[in-house]
């Protein structure tokens, strides 16, 4: 069994999308805070942690964006699907659960 480049091309190219929309909106809900300076300490309080969490997204969907676009060189320079440290190939399985996956099973854990 070899891995379909062609469809996991389509696959992270659809999730290259989905990273750069959730980071635009998340920027623009960090630039552009719906309560920007609430009179109350509570809700300060509050703004600031959903502040936060907007960052911890961002951080956490940058991240995303960058696995898809290494694993869409590694199409292009014929490497995707092979584990970074064994040189084998990862299981088709795991591939199709994580199209960006750079290590096999073995070295994952």
């Amino acid at each position: 069994m070899s891995i379909d480049t062609n469809k996991a091309k389509e696959r992270l190219l659809t999730l290259k999308k989905e990273y750069a929309e959730r980071i635009e909106k998340i920027e623009d809900h960090i630039q552009h805070p719906q309560d920007d300076l609430n009179e109350h300490w509570d809700d300060q309080a509050i703004s600031m942690r959903q502040n936060d969490m907007r960052k911890s997204l961002l951080v956490e969907a940058k991240q995303g964006l960058n696995y898809v676009q290494h694993a869409l060189s590694q199409i292009e320079n014929g490497s995707y699907g092979e584990c970074e440290v064994c040189g084998e190939a990862i299981e088709e399985k795991r591939m199709e659960a994580l199209p960006y996956a750079t290590l096999c099973m073995e070295h994952a854990e």
